[in-house]
């Protein structure tokens, strides 16, 4: 009885010992958290701050944070860089040597703070930081040195040092805007490329770099205990953030300095004794020139979000530029735009010229896009326009070229030199360099080619041997395309028509298809074949530039796709976002479509998979190696029984008596659907993996039926917060690989679905045949 008793004593002793240390703020070795209701967080001495999970508003989801405990909305201060939010029943505990670790459910590592040496305890101060500490009360890590999108008092900002906002007030994935302490110790607020966390110039800058003396360049950015934030430099001086006249007493409020979702840096305090009503008050903002194109930050008339659902985003044209073949000149206009400028998309110059011959040359030039006119050069620029600027140049003007026919009903079709809209400019100005670089990249691709066409029918003298058989494709001889490879000394990548190599021809890079499996039947044949694929003009599609037919010679030349194969994107090391995933697909769809019924000559690609999706310089996915399955012969193709295409991408027809149609291609669509939502390959290839999961499309079809999407994706959570989507995908899929191809969507269909404009029915089960055999 008395040894019950001592062991009931010591658990109590333990206990009281483990809530007295959480108490101080003193976290042991080994505690931990689950993300669930009702769990009491860890706090700091005070009360004030709190480590935990917070349920995010509205969703069934838990983020990692760091909140004020006191407040009543409890506004989150701190959260982990990568994988945030989880799901209910996620864990996090403090691990020796491992530092704090957060887990799922299934106990999959989702983040750790990576300490290597032994720990001794956390605690959760009442500065708001959270500090990991060893047995030498060294500190191993501490969320101070790990921001997310707030900084908090006596907190500094290193060189090198980076705060990124939150996508949305609920959504804390990294956002579009950051702000940085540069190496050169120049402080900026900057957007950036979300899909590839590309930093875009910035639009506010401390100009706090000094390249002829670095002892005067700042240092780090100091938040101090009075809310003063200030640049210290190397040699001691300070140049302020903030201005003094913003401080507030510690004792009497809370401060926070925040990015938030929409580029704005805002110092903001809270009365700590204050009643339930009391809220957050702005006291100091820094916007830089961020809104000086947009208005309020709104999108202007003629012009609408990209994202409806995210009011921060990226505007859009409401017309679409586009360059037909056989447009005329005076199908194109200009507007013009004072002072304005685009100092990094310029692509030529011309000197000396007038005005009308500035416009001129950019209406001949399908690449142009504005030309900057100063009354004797004409610099002319490409699509995208990035990092719009205001100068001081009186004389300087923009002239953006436009097609009048696709004016928005705001615009005057006419262009008067002498009087301008002035709603007309600043609808301009606002879209041209509010507007997201990527909306903007996806018009570049239909652009170059016609520019690179155009360039070439114009310079005859490069090619004397050429010959232009048919408008804009060029016929090269064999011997300027082993010049142009350098005797085909680069190898891009094999196929099943040949292999391609790397060329430059007039300073462009390009790339040389030789087919080594095509039917001999003729040069007339040949060339016919090559100028249907000529004619075809999407920006989805890879660009045939020229050909080679010489003696027994068989070579297509087509525009470089810098970022290589879909395949190598998908299933490499690091999972791509899922917005990026989904933009892709959608852009496959609508090549397929254009192939499929737009094309004067029907098109059916016949073997779609991730190995004919190239990239190009800013990944965006376009078809290759369409049209040339003509050109196969059939006892050369991959299969050996007359089939075409690859294992995994078939469509069933191929190996029953029946006609085959384009349907063949949505079928292997749907494969290449299911394997961009869940960068996994169609087929396993480890042949000791076990049986379930082994073929995708089976996989996706139990996934669905067992509504366990979630596993389908590996827990993708940027995927899962956009469930409806993904769900949404997955019944496409899942519709484009049914057995029957008249059940099979076209690809118009497929896009509608995509774009959430046509309601996606329940698929049924895509195999009916193969489990009715079975």
């Amino acid at each position: 009885m008395a040894l019950i008793l001592y062991f009931i004593l010591l658990t109590s002793l333990h206990t009281f010992s483990v809530v007295a240390q959480q108490r101080n703020g003193s976290v042991p070795v080994g505690a931990s958290l689950t993300a669930q209701d009702g769990v009491e967080p860890w706090l700091s001495p005070s009360g004030d701050y709190a480590f935990g999970f917070k349920q995010i508003q509205g969703k069934d989801n838990f983020v990692l944070s760091i909140w004020y405990a006191k407040i009543p909305d409890q506004t989150i201060i701190w959260y982990p860089q990568t994988n945030p939010t989880v799901s209910k029943g996620s864990k996090v505990e403090l691990i020796n040597r491992r530092g704090l670790v957060l887990s799922d459910p299934q106990g999959k590592e989702l983040w750790s703070s990576r300490s290597i040496s032994d720990v001794a305890y956390g605690v959760m101060n009442d500065t708001g930081n959270f500090v990991i500490v060893d047995s030498d009360s060294v500190n191993l890590w501490e969320s101070f040195n790990n921001p997310a999108d707030t900084m908090l008092p006596t907190q500094a900002l290193q060189r090198g040092g980076v705060i990124n906002s939150k996508l949305s007030q609920i959504n804390f994935s990294k956002g579009r805007f950051q702000l940085r302490l540069l190496q050169d110790g120049n402080l900026v607020l900057n957007s950036r490329d979300i899909a590839f966390d590309f930093a875009y110039a910035p639009y506010y800058e401390s100009k706090t770099d000094d390249p002829s003396n670095s002892s005067n360049s700042g240092s780090q950015m100091i938040f101090d205990a009075t809310g003063y934030m200030y640049i210290l430099r190397r040699n001691g001086q300070r140049s302020e953030v903030t201005t003094r006249n913003t401080t507030r007493s510690s004792e009497e409020y809370y401060q926070r300095v925040t990015l938030d979702p929409d580029g704005v840096l805002t110092l903001y305090t809270h009365p700590k004794n204050s009643p339930g009503n009391a809220s957050w008050e702005s006291i100091w903002i820094e916007r830089g020139n961020l809104c000086s194109y947009r208005p309020n930050c709104e999108c202007p008339q003629g012009f609408s979000l990209q994202d409806p659902n995210d009011p921060n985003g990226d505007c859009k044209l409401d017309f679409t530029p586009r360059c037909d073949e056989g447009e005329s000149n005076e199908d194109l206009g200009f507007i013009e735009l004072n002072n304005v400028n685009w100092p990094q998309s310029d692509y030529m110059r011309i000197t000396p010229i007038d005005e009308q011959g500035c416009k001129n040359n950019c209406k001949e030039d399908c690449f142009c896009a504005v030309v900057i006119y100063n009354n004797i050069d004409c610099f002319k620029k490409r699509l995208p326009l990035t990092n719009g600027r205001k100068g001081t140049s009186e004389i300087s003007k923009a002239l953006v070229k436009i097609r009048k026919g696709e004016l928005p009903p705001h615009i005057p079709t006419k262009f008067p030199r002498e009087k301008k809209d002035q709603k007309t400019l600043i609808t301009i100005i606002s879209t041209l360099l509010g507007s997201s670089v990527f909306i903007n990249l996806m018009l570049i691709g239909a652009i170059f080619v016609c520019f690179f066409m155009n360039y070439r029918k114009k310079d005859k003298n490069h090619y004397p041997s050429s010959k232009a058989i048919n408008t804009n494709l060029l016929h090269f001889t064999y011997q300027e395309l082993v010049k142009a490879t350098n005797v085909f000394k680069e190898e891009l990548g094999k196929g099943a028509f040949g292999i391609v190599y790397k060329g430059v021809i007039d300073t462009k890079i390009v790339a040389v298809k030789k087919l080594d499996r095509v039917f001999n039947d003729g040069e007339k044949e040949f060339q016919a074949e090559v100028n249907a694929i000529a004619r075809t003009h999407h920006k989805n599609l890879v660009q045939l530039l020229g050909y080679c037919d010489e003696g027994e010679q068989r070579l297509l030349v087509y525009e470089y796709m810098s970022n290589g194969t879909l395949a190598s994107f998908l299933f490499g090391n690091v999972r791509p976002s899922w917005k990026h995933r989904s933009n892709m697909a959608l852009g496959i769809a609508k090549g397929l479509s254009y192939l499929h019924e737009e094309c004067s000559i029907q098109v059916i690609h016949c073997d779609i998979k991730p190995q004919n999706i190239l990239l190009d310089d800013y990944y965006n996915a376009k078809i290759s190696d369409f049209g040339l399955a003509k050109l196969l012969m059939m006892n050369e193709s991959r299969t050996n029984t007359g089939i075409r295409g690859t294992k995994g991408y078939v469509a069933p027809e191929w190996f029953r008596n029946i006609p085959v149609t384009i349907k063949v291609d949505v079928y292997s669509f749907g494969v290449l659907l299911l394997e961009i939502i869940s960068c996994r390959k169609s087929v396993k290839e480890n042949k000791s993996e076990v049986e379930y999961g082994a073929i995708l499309t089976d996989w996706a079809w139990d996934c669905y039926q067992e509504s366990i999407l979630d596993t389908f994706v590996d827990k993708d959570l940027e995927a899962l917060d956009d469930y409806k989507k993904l769900t949404t995908f997955v019944k496409v899929g899942l519709w484009c690989v049914q057995e029957n191809p008249s059940m099979r969507p076209t690809m118009r269909k497929v896009i509608q679905m995509l774009e959430g404009v046509a309601e996606v029915s329940e698929p049924p089960c895509p195999f009916p045949f193969s489990v009715t055999l079975s």
